[in-house]
């Protein structure tokens, strides 16, 4: 009988730290030109929640690091999926910049996120396989489409997939950019079901360009020019990262679905990557387009968390699929043989979706 990945569990670490707005009108933003911006910051943040929707965003306690959200996220999906962590065969932990110290914000990435977040859950099972995925924002998507192969292949029957990110402490404080940037966790077990019907990750599809576009994120020192150190931080081309994720996303996205044999009618949801509410907005409508559709309202179909969480990058579509099976994201909800697909673009540049059935 064929084997297919299920999610039986899911959970999530949300920052308790709320960080609205108003905050950054006292800050000092430059361009890449070092050139300190002329229109008023209130003017600038005022345009920046018209562009990505973001109201507020969530930063870390300064005690806590990317591997204590890891670990914070992957109890509540074992405690949600009710079984014992002695089980899991693998725990891939997607992320970018590993640990970052509140007052000393270089990546620590020895040992590996997995193996901390595996010591912290205290299992002992030394064949329970423990490593990191840095793949971008797309890094936990990912991650799902590797565990399912292991899955399909016999090689394991229950994995831990997490996505954890700390964009808050590597955020160049006088980017605009920075604005977008937050923290968090999620995390889901997937399984192996034996079914004579398909269910669960029925295919998948993944790109990445790197030509040209292989910079578009990259690592930077500040736009200040008299800032204090060569400390980097993340860089985004946006302008050049908007455009990519248009002319890639919807297509990657089609193709999938196409893949699957499912109708586009029969997708219930599309749980994308949190990146800028502009952004998916078009992506949604321009998928439609490419079926010959016309979405009125992409709300019921695409639910949205940028709002009040900001992007935390692969913790995004994770958190967002336990907020809605939990019933804590209003007017959304997910049910048995619903039809799902969970997408994502970013660093690399990556491009990544799957299509899943809701047993």
């Amino acid at each position: 009988m064929p084997i297919y990945s299920i999610i039986t569990g899911s959970g999530k670490y949300i920052p308790e730290i709320i960080v609205k707005n108003e905050s950054f009108h006292n800050r000092n933003f430059i361009n890449e030109k070092g050139e300190k911006l002329e229109k008023p910051v209130p003017d600038i943040v005022s345009k920046f929640q018209e562009i990505t929707d973001i109201q507020e965003r969530r930063y870390l306690n300064p005690e806590l690091n990317t591997s204590d959200m890891a670990f914070f996220a992957a109890k509540d999906a074992i405690e949600n999926a009710r079984i014992d962590s002695e089980s899991l065969d693998y725990i891939i932990v997607a992320h970018n910049f590993g640990d970052i110290l509140h007052d000393n914000i270089k990546s620590d990435m020895v040992p590996t996120l997995a193996s901390r977040v595996k010591h912290k859950l205290q299992i002992a099972n030394p064949d329970c396989v423990a490593y990191d995925l840095p793949f971008g924002c797309p890094g936990w998507v990912q991650g799902i489409i590797q565990a399912n192969y292991f899955i399909k292949s016999g090689d394991a029957q229950r994995v831990l997939v997490i996505g954890a990110e700390n964009l808050s402490r590597i955020a160049d404080p006088h980017d605009i950019d920075s604005m977008i940037y937050s923290d968090g966790a999620g995390a889901v077990i997937l399984e192996a079901k034996e079914s004579e019907k398909a269910l669960g990750i029925l295919c998948h599809k993944t790109r990445t360009d790197t030509l040209n576009e292989a910079h578009f994120l990259k690592m930077d020192i500040s736009y200040h020019p008299e800032f204090e150190d060569n400390t980097l931080f993340m860089k985004m081309n946006g302008r050049k990262l908007y455009e990519y994720a248009l002319n890639t996303v919807p297509a990657l996205v089609k193709a999938t679905i196409d893949k699957s044999g499912v109708p586009i009618q029969k997708i219930k949801k599309v749980l994308i990557h949190q990146a800028n509410a502009k952004m998916d907005e078009a992506i949604i409508q321009r998928l439609f387009k490419l079926y010959d559709q016309r979405l009125e309202d992409s709300s019921s179909i695409m639910p949205m968390t940028i709002s009040k969480l900001g992007n935390n990058s692969v913790a995004t579509v994770p958190t967002l699929y336990d907020m809605i099976i939990k019933g804590e994201l209003e007017n959304h909800h997910i049910n048995s043989g619903d039809h799902l697909v969970f997408a994502s673009v970013g660093a690399g540049m990556n491009v990544n979706a799957f299509v899943y059935l809701v047993p």
